[in-house]
């Protein structure tokens, strides 16, 4: 009986939050109580995203879906699950983007109108296939079936942040920020965007934000570093790479941080060091070389990361880490190439 009210109060305050646009999705809630155990928990360490956790949460995923494979939210996450694997290099890109896309054409297929299935589809479209249009028709179908869906708005965010709209990006992160303030995701991508428009007070306060919400999530030091890198404060940035716990972004940071600093010695140590253990960081070593101004080993490794379908490469356009090869003709060739915008 509890749960009966629990759901039935659950329901109507999200009816009357959503203005309707969760009847769309009712046929996704599961009747199996384990498999939606096992889904809540695959959300819990997805949230948590190292590649121990991202582990775990495919796990759980994977098991809901053999508990109940009618259940689509379950394989939206796995299929977010899969290609925040592929996004951080923990597994191989294309078959882990294959089964990222399977996962997500299933969800749409088990429910048309589930709206984070057509996020996920948009975010696969965005980093692996760089097809914009595509992107673009799946992100404006999943905010008109959920236009207060946090996790939707800032999926979206990225799409318009990979064509270089980035107060479009900051205002739709902010919406997010406001619709789910504890949420970490959200917090995590207002602080990227507003560091590549140029926000540079917004994006540190945002990824404070992350800290002090989970101060273990993988890469926020590491935009720490950026972000003061940005502001002129070289000995703040290698303290925050320093802080890092990814292994391969924090001897990133300190190849960017070190070249700041003059310490020429240590900064070719780490990018030698992330070339020689890190092949999955292909865009990172083009940003790197870029930073520390050798245009032609950054458009090497520029080559590299479109030949590997690098999902970094969606975030090319305004990387401020880029800024030194922007007005190298290779440059605008190779975003007609991405199929970006010039302007």
């Amino acid at each position: 009986m509890q749960d009966e009210i629990a759901r039935a109060v659950a329901g109507s305050l999200k009816l009357k939050l959503l203005g309707g646009a969760a009847a769309a999705s009712a046929s996704t809630q599961s009747t199996n109580v384990e498999a939606y155990n096992e889904y809540l928990q695959g959300q819990y360490f997805y949230e948590r995203r190292t590649k121990e956790n991202l582990e775990r949460a495919v796990g759980h995923y994977q098991q809901a879906i053999k508990l109940d494979p009618r259940y689509a939210p379950a394989w939206v996450g796995l299929a977010e699950s899969r290609s925040k694997q592929a996004d951080q290099g923990y597994l191989r890109v294309e078959p882990s983007y294959r089964e990222a896309r399977a996962a997500a054409e299933r969800a749409l297929a088990l429910d048309p109108n589930l709206a984070e299935a057509h996020a996920a589809l948009g975010w696969i479209q965005t980093s692996y296939d760089w097809d914009w249009a595509g992107a673009d028709a799946s992100f404006k179908k999943a905010l008109a079936l959920e236009p207060t869906n946090p996790s939707v708005i800032w999926r979206a965010a990225s799409l318009a942040a990979a064509l270089g709209r980035f107060d479009e990006a900051v205002a739709l992160d902010r919406r997010a920020v406001e619709l789910d303030p504890l949420g970490v995701s959200a917090h995590v991508y207002l602080a990227e965007h507003a560091y590549w428009g140029g926000k540079l007070g917004e994006a540190l306060a945002a990824a404070n934000k992350v800290v002090e919400l989970n101060p273990q999530r993988p890469v926020v030091h590491s935009l720490l570093g950026q972000i003061h890198l940005a502001q002129g404060q070289p000995e703040q940035a290698l303290a925050e790479f320093e802080r890092e716990p990814e292994p391969d972004y924090r001897v990133y940071g300190l190849a960017l941080a070190y070249h700041r600093l003059g310490r020429n010695k240590e900064s070719d140590a780490a990018l030698a060091e992330l070339i020689a253990k890190y092949q999955g960081m292909a865009f990172q070593t083009a940003e790197a070389y870029a930073f520390r101004g050798e245009p032609d080993r950054a458009f090497e490794w520029l080559e590299r990361a479109y030949a590997q379908r690098d999902g970094g490469l969606a975030q090319m356009k305004g990387d401020p880490l880029l800024k030194n090869i922007e007005h190298d003709p290779r440059y605008a060739t190779f975003l007609k190439k991405m199929r970006l915008p010039l302007n």
